[in-house]
């Protein structure tokens, strides 16, 4: 729960205290009335569990003239019965039923959405028997709501049925409460708020009705004032930039209907606030709309600019990324609670876009972003929303790995947080963690060489995920490096960056989230994961330059720098990997600093031996963005590594040149399958200022590339 909707519960609360001003009048005959009372629900400990029902007085002030918002003061109790006996503790939960006095209003006619008074289907309801006695029925799943759903909730009252029971021949009616969907309760106390914070929360309404004529009107409108309290929310809007012949501002199909809602004034702000908005640019307006606190809007570019060869992606939907990502950041930034989101014409990109940009990873700082809700504007495209949520959400759990340090993301926990995540959203997986043991009995000793020099167990992870109705189809292996901290061994790093060697398992975390993404989406393909996962760090028990070791294939490699350990853990991990009678193998390591060299943060490297397995690589990255190059893996690498004084081979090149060829050169001395691609993620690991949807980190690239990959290769069953 939020500590604004808290102080919003705090102010409000004072109206649900019992304050009828009823309860001090006298009856005809001249004594005051006494009425039996049981204690407040939301005052004290009384709660309500689910499935039980207890009698509830609610009964509403008669005065509230002059009142401020959110400052109602209850009037002095009246006295109780003490023959009543008190309620019994119970927990107010969603699903449960109690009996209250529910005061009824009779005029709902002509509201418009959210104006915090019932929906004109709302009925006032009379009891000649119990004055103002409902049911209050808390259930979100009910389907039949009094209020339009995009206000987020509603009461909604109803005559209820004869009792046919031989009791009373009818209760006074059934209020039925709509949780809005972005409401979690988890606690006792958020449960005893639960009404309030309802009725605090963006335009939800509370169904003040009328229990009786001398109720003044102006009782509840003071009530309505004082549960308003409705949360800030912003809109980001999407605008392309104005043809050459066309001075006119060019809206999205949603910021055009939200123009003609203002009766233009948008556009005329637009107008006259400033030149026209270049690509990724914001302008904020603030107090255009009751629903809306502030509006962002945000330049796309051109329109319909489409596939750029020269950039090889969608021009059109990175615009709208960045775009969003830049909207969403700025409504941040005002710290509301809750943005909504143009689709721009693409919802994936839109929801990719805003998902990645509000993204930052800060577990272990108390200060922190303000959280925000993004939820999509308007109905149209919600499953593309959703997909683009979900391409986010594999590639932030990839950053979230990565970013981990190093002490608490070990292989040991890396191992357990993608089988909780894996088992979470599909039960199509299997997962094996395998330990020392295995490793020493499957003979990876190239894998052990590495891993020898930390404490920390190392761990093979192995992850299943039967996707295809077809179970005996072959499977895409994917590989990762897992070093979980990377300092170089023996041959050790300059202290000056190797923080940022705890992402050094960036491999296995964008394998691993690629396959959650995957089972999440149920693409219908046959997937297989392994990751090997060590340490490299320096001891009496650690590789030193000129040891031999022999690999799992039973080729000897010499060892010439134990800070190029990645390939020894992989040449292991791909030997495996055809044990599965693959499809295809993909592996993905952060492996070289050559590479970084090459290309810097533009694009993944791919080195592969299939033109069909480098074809759906390629069209997947122009479709997210986050793309890949081809590079040579020619013999004249091959013969670099091969060239080895003690073993079979070496696990550096003969020359400093080419360092990241020769590394997959090396690679493929342990692949014999006829589809295979090593992709070097080295460059795109951390994003500076270069992706400006991703803020300043690890970037857990390519997650969203290899899930596109995966969809694409669900799709075609002949090429590869």
């Amino acid at each position: 729960m939020t500590s604004e909707a808290f102080h919003s519960f705090q102010k409000s609360k004072s109206f649900l205290t019992d304050v009828s001003a009823r309860s001090h009048q006298k009856s005809p005959g001249g004594k005051p009335e006494t009425r039996p009372r049981t204690p407040d629900p939301m005052l004290g400990p009384s709660f309500l569990r689910p499935g039980t029902r207890a009698r509830l007085p609610l009964p509403l002030a008669a005065s509230a003239q002059g009142q401020e918002r959110g400052s109602l003061s209850p009037s002095p109790p009246p006295p109780r019965d003490k023959s009543a006996a008190p309620s019994p503790p119970r927990l107010l939960r969603p699903g449960t039923r109690a009996r209250l006095p529910l005061p009824l209003a009779s005029s709902a006619q002509g509201q418009e959405r959210g104006s915090l008074s019932p929906s004109p289907r709302i009925k006032a309801l009379r009891n000649p028997r119990r004055e103002g006695a409902a049911l209050l029925s808390l259930g979100g799943g009910r389907k039949t709501p009094a209020w339009d759903p995009g206000c987020g909730g509603a009461f909604l009252a109803r005559p209820a049925p004869p009792d046919k029971g031989g009791g009373e021949k009818r209760r006074a009616g059934e209020a039925v409460l709509l949780s809005p969907p972005h409401l979690q309760v988890s606690t006792p106390a958020e449960a005893s708020m639960l009404p309030p914070l309802l009725a605090a929360s963006k335009p939800l309404l509370l169904q003040l009705l009328r229990r009786s004529k001398d109720v003044p009107m102006a009782a509840a409108a003071a009530l309505h004032a004082a549960a308003a309290a409705p949360a800030k929310q912003g809109l980001v809007l999407g605008i392309y930039a104005a043809e050459k012949d066309a001075s006119a501002t060019q809206f999205t199909k949603a910021g055009d209907a939200f123009d003609r809602v203002v009766s233009g004034k948008l556009k005329e702000l637009l107008s006259i606030s400033g030149p026209p908005l270049k690509k990724g640019k914001t302008r904020i307006f603030h107090g255009l709309h009751q629903n809306f606190s502030s509006v962002v809007v945000v330049g796309l570019g051109k329109k319909g600019a489409g596939v750029n060869e020269q950039e090889n992606w969608n021009e059109d939907k990175e615009n709208i990324r960045a775009a969003i990502a830049a909207g969403c950041r700025q409504v941040q930034d005002l710290e509301f609670p809750y943005v909504e989101v143009d689709p721009c014409g693409d919802p994936q990109a839109a929801a990719e876009g805003a998902f990645l940009g509000l993204y930052e990873y800060d577990e272990f700082k108390q200060k922190k972003k303000p959280a925000i809700e993004v939820q999509l504007y308007g109905s149209d495209g919600v499953e593309a929303w959703q997909k683009g949520l979900i391409y986010a959400q594999g590639q932030n759990l990839a950053r979230t790995l990565m970013e981990g340090p190093a002490n608490l993301v070990t292989p040991t926990r890396f191992a357990a947080v993608i089988e909780e995540k894996l088992k979470s959203v599909s039960s199509n997986v299997e997962v094996h963690i395998r330990d020392q043991a295995w490793i020493e009995d499957q003979e990876m000793r190239s894998f052990l060489s590495v891993a020898k020099g930390s404490e920390e167990p190392p761990v093979f992870l192995e992850i299943h995920y039967r996707g295809s109705n077809d179970t005996k189809e072959p499977p895409l292996v994917f590989v990762g490096k897992g070093i979980t901290f990377d300092s170089g061994g023996i041959s050790i790093k300059p202290s000056s960056g190797m923080d940022a060697m705890r992402a050094d398992m960036g491999g296995a975390a964008t394998i691993c989230s690629a396959i959650v993404t995957a089972a999440q989406l149920k693409v219908p393909i046959n997937l297989i994961g392994l990751a090997p996962l060590c340490e490299n760090l320096p001891s009496g028990k650690a590789n030193k330059p000129g040891d031999v070791v022999r690999a799992k294939n039973g080729k000897t490699i010499q060892i010439d720098n134990t800070d190029a350990e990645g390939r020894l853990i992989l040449a292991d991990a791909l030997f495996y990997a055809h044990s599965f009678n693959p499809r295809a193998i993909v592996d993905a390591a952060t492996l070289t600093g050559a590479m970084d060299v090459a290309l810097g943060s533009a694009a993944t490297g791919v080195f592969t031996n299939s033109q069909q397995l480098w074809n759906q690589l390629f069209e997947a990255s122009v479709v997210t963005g986050d793309r890949v190059w081809r590079m040579p893996l020619y013999e004249h690498y091959t013969k670099q590594v091969t060239d080895a004084q003690l073993a079979d081979l070496n696990n550096i090149g003969k020359y400093r040149s080419g360092g990241a060829c020769t590394a997959a050169a090396f690679l493929k001395e342990f692949v014999t399958s006829s589809h295979w691609a090593h992709l070097d993620i080295a460059g795109v690991m951390e994003n500076k200022d270069e992706v400006p949807y991703l803020r300043k980190g690890m970037a857990g690239r390519p997650t969203r590339t290899l899930v596109e990959f995966v969809t694409r290769l669900s799709q075609d069953k002949k090429s590869i």
